[in-house]
């Protein structure tokens, strides 16, 4: 660490000591009196309906007036995010259906099957150059189990000379893979001398063995300098040569980012991003890698604003839902599948005990009842846990949905009800019988659920948590219900009741809440005119502050609340990704903090016009003198006594200003 940068990070220990409390309470003496004025109003609505405001939003806004800004953004579809769209026309497998992305970017099964001689390879030269890798790295790895598998004969040298490493050294295998990377090294600089389109096809020629060792050979600024000037199609394909898969994650994770921080459609974001979260699956189960682009495409985007039965319905039938809690394996006890009555729906393949798809004869098998997502559909997703429900409700919903399953999930099989699965008989839900009807008994349930005024009150209070306070003012929250009884589970109207309400721009409100890392990083992104590129460093840093996108394991989603982001070491990691961003050090991100000071000439100018920037000049005096303080040191603020008119360190003041306490709340 060079002085400068050990001084700035001396700095930042002294910004962030002490303040945790003021980013998590919010200081009564430092909240505005009185009614906002039209300018905290349009901050306000930029810092809660979008990821906060961009240079110049603020000023935008108010122009426009709050009000008919708001009701834009309750209509996205009014909005052009054409820009957006050329940003993330690059990442193809976000316009894929799932066959089409497992087709691809093919998962271990399918490499299987094809090393099984159970499917084929494809005839596309590029799609076959990616499989033909991945079913050389198979065949090697099924090579090492067997290898593992044999005991060494005694006497052997290897295990006689007692030399582990004089071992290893002689494995033909070990010497093989050392000679391919010190061969892959030699041809990536021949490669680069190429023009992008040549140095592709050259790749294409090469073996599954050499582009394997090419793949793992050059990786971060490596792999980004081979892929330089590909379009594309070329880039995913030679990222798939060493992981088809993690071309598919990547590219929804940098698209969750790219939307947050560019599009113009921010409480489309917002709402997406609430919902996806609501509904929280996990992208790291199995299949769920491959079926969450589907998810947020066409179960949850297309409702984040309609009619809350209509997404209740869409999550439900969703794959990446019902694999995620294992509903499409459930098996009501008493169906034709588990009393072993004939044979399942062609094409349908259990798992475990039950079928594995052959006939089951007479015999009486384990009822396979799986309960996770009943328990989670009344539980998280539309009554709470306080809603009233027994085991014995669960349970019934459990039956109702057997039968709900997928096709063959892990090549991209949709939604299938299978009536051989099926619990047949009446229910009994919450002392309402539901009547033996098929997979009608799982509409009629969730229309039940999505029209039960404790839904109604349960959905308004998460989103006024979201959108108000961490605990939201229960006045507020009965007019929201009301407004979704009353309106149908209109999520529009329940959202319009709560922007119009005096609550919501209560001057106890504003920069109240604390920004969860998503939140934070989005918003000093687009607060600093910076422009990404490459938004994998972005991600990395959301896994870094443990919010990976999509990556929360439990069905709870991640929290809402400030007091599970506040913490000093959590706010020191903040200030040192600001201090990153600010510097220009983030990969794949570029910004430019003079731009947001033209025309100061010392740290002090500066420091206000960053303030003004950044923070619409409302920042506290602890705050403001806490920094002023460290631009005392000429090490920091890189005035020179012999050369006055050298410029300020204006990144080194962003990235204080940007990891302040004021910038963590919204």
């Amino acid at each position: 660490m060079s002085l400068r940068a050990r001084n700035l990070a001396v700095a930042a220990l002294i910004v962030v000591a002490g303040l945790a409390s003021q980013v998590a309470l919010g200081r009564k003496k430092d909240k505005p009196a009185g009614t906002m004025d039209e300018r905290k109003r349009a901050v306000h609505a930029l810092n809660r309906l979008a990821f906060g405001p961009r240079p110049g939003e603020v000023e935008r806004v108010a122009a426009m007036g709050v009000e008919q800004w708001i009701e834009l953004q309750l209509r996205p579809e009014k909005i052009d995010d054409s820009a957006l769209e050329s940003r993330l026309a690059p990442f193809r497998t976000l316009r894929m259906d799932t066959r089409e992305i497992v087709e691809n970017f093919p998962p271990s099964q399918v490499i299987k099957q094809v090393a099984e001689g159970k499917a084929s390879l494809p005839r596309d030269p590029t799609q076959r150059a990616i499989y033909e890798a991945q079913l050389q790295r198979y065949e090697d790895k099924q090579e090492r189990k067997e290898e593992a598998g044999k005991k060494t004969p005694e006497g052997d040298s290897a295990s006689s000379s007692g030399n582990g490493d004089s071992a290893k050294s002689a494995d033909p295998e070990v010497s093989r893979r050392r000679e391919d990377r010190q061969l892959a090294r030699a041809k990536t600089e021949d490669l680069l001398d190429l023009p992008p389109a040549e140095r592709m096809k050259e790749i294409l020629r090469m073996s599954p063995e050499e582009q394997r060792a090419l793949a793992a050979t050059n990786k971060g600024a490596k792999a980004d300098a081979l892929m330089e000037g590909m379009n594309a199609q070329q880039k995913e394909t030679l990222m798939a040569l060493n992981n088809p898969e993690q071309v598919v994650v990547t590219e929804l994770m940098q698209a969750k980012v790219q939307r947050a921080i560019y599009s113009e459609r921010q409480l489309d974001e917002v709402m997406t991003d609430f919902w996806m979260n609501h509904f929280n699956v996990f992208i790291n189960k199995g299949a769920d890698r491959y079926l969450l682009t589907s998810y947020e495409r066409d179960a949850i985007r297309p409702h984040a604003m309609g009619k809350f039965e209509d997404l209740l319905v869409a999550t439900a039938k969703s794959p990446a839902m019902l694999f995620y809690l294992d509903n499409w394996l459930s098996v009501g006890p008493d169906s034709d599948v588990a009393l072993g009555i004939g044979r399942p729906r062609r094409g349908w393949r259990g798992h475990g005990p039950r079928t594995q798809g052959r006939p089951l004869g007479k015999r009486r098998l384990a009822s396979g009842l799986n309960e996770n997502y009943g328990r989670e559909l009344m539980e998280l997703h539309t009554l709470s846990v306080n809603g009233g429900y027994s085991q014995r409700d669960v349970t019934e919903v459990a039956k109702v949905f057997t039968g709900w399953t997928l096709e063959q999930p892990r090549k991209g099989g949709g939604f299938h009800f299978e009536p051989r699965m099926h619990e047949p008989g009446d229910k009994i839900l919450l002392g309402r019988r539901i009547k033996e009807n098929g997979e009608k008994e799982g509409l009629e349930v969730l229309r039940m659920l999505a029209r039960n005024p404790k839904t109604a009150h349960f959905i308004s209070e998460k989103l006024a948590m979201r959108f108000v306070s961490d605990d939201p003012p229960a006045k507020l929250v009965e007019r929201m219900t009301q407004t979704f009884l009353k309106k149908g589970g209109d999520i529009r109207e329940v959202l319009r009741t709560m922007f119009k309400s005096p609550e919501f721009w209560s001057p106890e409100t504003y920069r109240a809440k604390v920004k969860m890392p998503l939140e934070f990083v989005v918003s000093a992104v687009r607060a600093s005119g910076a422009q990404v590129d490459d938004a994998r460093a972005l991600v990395g840093t959301l896994n870094n502050m443990g919010m990976m996108p999509y990556g929360m394991m439990p069905p709870t989603g991640y929290s809402m609340k400030a007091d599970t982001w506040v913490n000093s070491s959590a706010l020191l990691g903040r200030m040192n990704f600001a201090l990153s961003l600010a510097a220009g050090k983030v990969r794949g991100v570029s910004m430019d903090a003079t731009q947001l000071a033209v025309g100061a000439t010392d740290a002090q100018q500066a420091l206000a016009a960053l303030e003004d920037a950044l923070l619409a000049g409302e920042i506290s005096k602890q705050t403001h003198d806490t920094i002023s303080k460290q631009l005392e040191d000429p090490k920091i603020s890189q005035r020179r006594l012999d050369d006055p008119s050298r410029p300020p360190n204006v990144g080194a003041i962003a990235g204080l200003i940007l990891g302040s306490p004021e910038f963590q709340r919204r």
